[in-house]
């Protein structure tokens, strides 16, 4: 039976921070009772009417478990004095809480809303602490509201806390007009929960914002998956599905969202497409300009190439095969040019050869790459500085138009005569038009990289629509030279390339297979080697930092989730000395590694070692934690050695443990030591050019674990996942 009961918070027994949930003690004139429920702000001292019913808990004894709570206002003097000093309120402690009620009696909290500069009449509040504890009260009610509102839809104290902080007080007026906006504004709200908030707010199924959004999401779905653009047929089909609509619904609302601008519909190869409006534009721009470049007059090189590269090699101590020579050549006489190639065919030879030429030929020269660590490495091996493709452009955040921008433009742009882009499989098309916008034809551009893993994990398949559109000049390394031959990594990499079994488990040799049959003993085994066998072995090596566990798939008992939790449980248990904080099904503890799984553009970090301060975490970046504040609901993660950067809690869904990661997420990386286990994955994953990619991550050792048929079965699977892109056929048909 449903009752209504007001009182006063008397204390918080229990609140679980990211749900809401909360064990509370409350206080009337004729009864104390605990109040079980959805109370995400309230704190001691708060009035609130509770409705719900009680319930008998076998240990507990009677409850009352809350269905809807809205806060009061204080009945009495004395309320109110405790209401204020129970720190509800920012700034206001008990001493300041009892010269409020006595100056303001029970027109203290309008005070505080209507008219805050009126504190400045107690003694001890000036005019900035006046305006100060107006601000906190507001936004706590303001918060109180928001929270409330949204509990009707299940949506968690932390996920309401991020609305707010996105919508400000407007969140409920927002969300209530069009609950869609929710999918593209905030991260980890999809269309299915935009949609029943919808339609509980009785907004009709076949309304136009409804549908949009379907199709947005539906879009967006397919940039998730690496497309920039989909079939019109197959959107209409599957965005009809999602929502539940006619597919002929989904065809009339194209024609206007083309109309408005949000997405472009266009013949492509003899066939309907539809783009998303940015992806479009990127498309075509990054076209545009790959031709301006490629065609343009380029600075000459004052001195003969083969001279240069004779000198090359007596300074550097190295012989070239003539495919390198040729490979070198082709970069500095062409625009635009690709060198692709597989491990152990000298790519990092070639770069620091085309270095070292451009350092005699006194042009100016940068080195960049997708990623941080793969930025590092080159700096390790080639010892001229290179820099990730954001920080070359100078990226930053713009915050009123809630995206990246970079500070090197057209109008503003790189200003150098030669540019070399590492790792360039992990180029995506947003990225490469950034890029392209800030160089000037008459640079010379060279793209090195390895065509043969995996494309890049956002939307776009550029360097392999740049070899395959056959316009821009590449050239493909196949030599292993002697020194890698005699790593059976690199050996087996160009096996699986070309369809042959790899060897392991050869005397003195770096690649490893460990046969077991169930997907327990293959778990069991990965942990065994993280944990106890490898670290035994090599010495030499951190199972934290040198060890990592690869695989295709995020669920299953061999998914990246699962195997996170298991790794997390005997690389770093729970210890009284090492605070945690729960994240849902997620627990994260001090020294664990971690992965940022999406771009935030506006996060901040430090450097300790020069005090150097920027913003910018990147989708992959991996780090540990190092601090756990559980006062201020705060953890502090540092990427790279030395760049640290504080999540609150409702960040957190942006950080997952990285001891294990999927094969995607690994690119750009290498590891002393990479261990994957191999059983049935879905054929879509367990291919050939995964297995590839994976095994190409490790440079010390790499150990498979699991079933030699199902390896077999990934060498033999050639599958390639097509990505539906227009950049080759564009480039065809400009050049």
């Amino acid at each position: 039976m449903t009752e209504i009961k007001n009182g006063v918070i008397g204390d918080i027994i229990f609140r679980n921070k990211e749900n809401g949930y909360t064990i509370a003690v409350v206080e009337n004139e004729e009864e104390t009772f605990t109040a079980v429920g959805y109370l995400p702000f309230a704190d001691a001292g708060r009035c609130y009417e509770l409705t719900g019913s009680w319930k008998t808990h076998p240990s507990y004894g009677e409850q009352f478990e809350v269905s809807e709570a809205k806060e009061t206002m204080p009945a009495s003097l004395k309320g109110m004095e405790e209401f204020l000093a129970s720190g509800a309120v920012k700034g206001i402690g008990r001493k300041t809480a009892i010269l409020i009620v006595a100056k303001f009696g029970m027109d203290s909290l309008r005070i505080m809303e209507e008219e805050p500069q009126r504190l400045a009449e107690i003694d001890g509040i000036g005019p900035k602490k006046a305006a100060s504890i107006g601000e906190a009260f507001q936004e706590k009610r303001a918060l109180a509201q928001v929270s409330m509102f949204f509990q009707q839809f299940d949506i968690s104290a932390s996920c309401a806390l991020r609305l707010y902080r996105e919508y400000g007080e407007a969140a409920i007026d927002i969300v209530s007009e069009n609950p869609y906006q929710l999918v593209s504004d905030m991260y980890g709200i999809g269309f299915k929960k935009a949609d029943a908030i919808a339609e509980k707010l009785g907004i009709d199924r076949n309304d136009e914002f409804r549908i949009q959004s379907g199709v947005k999401f539906t879009l967006n779905y397919y940039v998730g998956e690496g497309h920039t653009y989909v079939p019109k047929k197959l959107l209409c089909e599957k965005a009809g599905q999602l929502m539940d609509v006619a597919t002929e619904t989904v065809y009339e609302n194209l024609v206007g969202m083309a109309f408005e601008g949000l997405i472009q519909i266009e013949n492509l190869e003899g066939q309907e497409v539809v783009f998303l409006m940015a992806y479009y534009l990127a498309e075509q721009n990054v076209c545009r300009r790959l031709g301006a470049v490629n065609q343009a007059s380029l600075k000459p090189i004052q001195a003969d190439l083969d001279t240069l590269i004779q000198i090359t090699e007596n300074e550097k101590g190295i012989q070239l095969s003539d495919n390198q020579k040729f490979a070198v050549k082709s970069s500095l006489i062409n625009g635009i040019s690709v060198i692709t190639g597989g491990p152990g065919t000298g790519k990092t030879t070639i770069i620091n050869a085309i270095m070292n030429i451009l350092d005699h030929s006194g042009l100016n020269t940068a080195i960049a790459a997708p990623t941080g660590r793969a930025a590092k490495r080159i700096t390790e091996t080639s010892g001229y500085y290179a820099s990730t493709i954001h920080r070359l452009l100078e990226y930053y955040y713009s915050e009123g138009e809630d995206l990246m921008r970079f500070g090197k433009t057209e109008e503003n742009p790189l200003d150098y005569d030669v540019i070399i882009i590492d790792e360039a499989s992990m180029i995506d098309i947003l990225l490469m038009n950034g890029l392209m916008n800030a160089v000037v034809p008459g640079t010379r551009l060279i793209f090195v990289g390895d065509s043969d893993q995996l494309p890049s994990v956002g939307a776009g398949n550029v360097l392999r629509d740049m070899i395959d559109s056959e316009v821009i000049y590449a050239v493909k390394l196949t030599e292993i030279f002697r020194q890698a031959k005699e790593s059976l990594i690199v050996v087996n990499a160009h096996r699986i390339n070309k369809g042959e079994y790899p060897e392991f488990n050869e005397r003195d040799k770096d690649f490893f297979f460990l046969q077991k049959n169930g997907e327990k003993d293959m778990l069991e085994t990965v942990k065994d080697l993280c944990a106890r066998r490898l670290p035994a072995y090599f010495t030499d090596c951190d199972a934290m930092k040198d060890m990592q566990v690869l695989t295709p798939v995020r669920k299953g008992l061999l998914g990246s989730l699962n195997l996170n939790k298991e790794l997390q449980a005997v690389l770093n248990p729970p210890d009284p000395q090492l605070a945690e904080q729960k994240y849902g099904e997620r627990v994260f503890r001090v020294k664990d590694k971690v992965m940022q799984i999406k771009n935030n553009y506006q996060m901040n970090w430090k450097r300790l070692d020069d005090f150097t301060e920027g913003q910018g975490v990147f989708n992959g970046d991996v780090g540990f934690i190092s601090q756990i504040d559980k006062e201020f609901n705060e953890i502090v993660v540092v990427f790279d050695e030395n760049k640290f950067v504080t999540y609150d809690v409702t960040q957190l869904d942006e950080l997952e443990l990285a001891y294990a990661v999927t094969v995607h997420k690994s690119q750009g990386s290498e590891f002393p030591i990479v261990i994957m286990p191999v059983s049935w994955f879905p054929p879509v994953l367990a291919t050939k050019n995964l297995l590839y990619t994976a095994v190409t991550r490790g440079k010390q050792a790499v150990v498979l674990v699991g079933s030699m048929n199902k390896m077999y079965a990934m060498v033999d699977n050639n599958r390639i996942m097509d990505r539906y892109t227009g950049l080759s056929f564009r480039l065809r048909n400009l050049l």
